[in-house]
């Protein structure tokens, strides 16, 4: 064993010894270096597996969580670079750059207006059937309103009440407590003190007073306002003797004043009085009311057919958002960030495309009929489907035959159905194709005959426009 291993030592150190020399050559010679051998040709590797993909990126993530390092511009990023684009434009507009009173963020004016799909968001006055800009409905309605009194000052008075008050729970008790006034007066006809109505009683000051339109109602129903004694002022009841205290004492033993001088009163007239029906119409008017709103105006508008039918210029209107609005939609797209790390199922994803749908007020939509032509509206995204198929009848030269509407990737859109434009995500532009009910269009074919070549009436095909 000894000698074994003397051996492999002597090996080692031969080979340790260097390069080899031959005998006739010089001791300063050195031989020529060998030339390195070319390495094999490498073979390809192999893509690492979707297993070892998985561990990479996990210790990827857990290696950037531990060392951070500078990140990229983020949609966080891009929504605060935006929001700020927004207030320095409301600044710019305003002339201060430092005034927060404004809460309306406004947008530069858009080039190229000219080519809007639709010139902006008007409504239509119900009263005087004036066309209105947003910010001109209430002034409007609230100067049509106090016309009106000249007219027809009962009607006039009930649709200030309902329109001028804002508060509809108050509205309701004060409009339910009046309707109890009228009753008593109607039921009880020879009852002197339901005539009478006292403006400083406590339910009084508290449901009606307050509301605006009101006085005028009871003035213009044949109540008048008039100053009336107050029975037993003066007497004390409880010494028996005239003075000028009444009722209970209060906790110091004292009585309290009575007050001095007649009251406010409304009194019904006896020419109201003896007319009971028109009180009684007057009251049932009153609960039935509604308030005065500026209506949509859906700017009806009939365009020749044209490849550029699914664009759509939108204006400003259809996307003006206040700065709490942008607020709210910074806050929600910075949680949407944090979701998309998050597994989630088809009905959380759809639930989220809904709540998206949703911030849209407005929307406009295009229906593409057979012969090509567009036809153009406004609606509001919160309104029902069955809005549209109104909307689209209204415009056929045959409004009783039957039709459909179909959506983009050919989703019927039924008349029945109790959905809203954003529930459909037909906003905040979209563009439908409208076919007839194909089995009517075969019996009409059957009984011999065809239908009109012409499906829009005529004063519109008058109109019809180049989009």
């Amino acid at each position: 064993m000894k000698k074994f291993f003397q051996e492999i030592k002597a090996d080692i150190k031969f080979k340790s010894a260097g390069p080899g020399q031959k005998l006739t050559e010089s001791v300063g010679e050195k031989a020529p270096k060998e030339k390195p051998s070319q390495p094999p040709a490498r073979q390809p590797r192999q893509g690492p597996t979707n297993e070892a993909q998985m561990a990479a990126a996990a210790a990827l993530a857990r290696l950037e969580q531990k060392q951070p390092r500078a990140r990229g511009p983020t949609s966080q990023d891009s929504i605060r670079n935006q929001v700020r684009k927004e207030l320095r434009a409301e600044a710019t507009v305003s002339g201060n750059p430092e005034a927060p009173g404004n809460n309306t963020v406004q947008e530069p004016k858009e080039e190229g207006s000219a080519h809007l799909a639709v010139p902006g968001v008007y409504f239509t006055c119900p009263l005087t059937g004036a066309i209105l800009r947003k910010d001109q409905r209430d002034a409007r309605i609230r100067e049509a309103i106090l016309m009106h009194f000249s007219t027809d000052p009962v009607a006039a008075s009930i649709m200030k009440i309902h329109t001028f008050n804002k508060d509809r729970d108050r509205v309701k008790l004060g409009v339910d407590t009046i309707a109890k006034y009228l009753d008593n007066i109607h039921l009880h006809p020879e009852e002197e003190k339901y005539r009478k109505i006292k403006v400083q009683n406590k339910v009084f000051q508290e449901r009606i007073h307050c509301l605006e339109g009101t006085h005028e109602f009871f003035e213009a129903i044949g109540f008048q306002k008039v100053l009336l004694p107050i029975p037993d002022q003066g007497k004390s009841p409880e010494l028996g003797r005239e003075g000028p205290v009444r009722g209970l004492p209060d906790s110091a033993g004292t009585f309290p004043r009575v007050p001095e001088g007649p009251e406010e009163f409304y009194v019904l007239g006896e020419a109201a009085l003896a007319q009971p029906q028109s009180l009684e119409r007057h009251k049932e008017q009153l609960l039935s009311a509604e308030p005065v709103r500026a209506t949509l105006a859906r700017q009806r508008r009939v365009f020749r057919p044209s490849p550029l039918a699914s664009q759509f210029d939108l204006p400003t209107d259809f996307f003006n958002l206040t700065a709490e609005e942008i607020k709210r939609e910074q806050r929600l797209r910075s949680e949407a960030v944090e979701r998309l790390s998050v597994l989630r199922t088809k009905a959380m994803r759809e639930r989220e495309e809904q709540r998206e749908m949703r911030k849209y007020t407005y929307t406009l939509l295009r229906v593409r009929l057979p012969d090509g032509c567009l036809l153009q509206g406004t609606f509001y995204a919160r309104e029902r489907v069955a809005a549209l198929y109104g909307f689209v009848r209204e415009a056929l030269q045959n409004d009783w035959l039957p039709f459909e509407l179909l959506a983009s990737g050919g989703q019927k859109l039924s008349e029945d159905e109790n959905l809203a434009f954003n529930e459909c995500g037909l906003v905040p532009s979209a563009l439908l194709t409208f076919s007839w009910d194909v089995a009517v269009l075969e019996d009409i074919r059957a009984a011999g005959t065809q239908p009109d070549t012409s499906i829009l009436k005529p004063e519109l095909l008058s109109a019809i426009e180049k989009l």
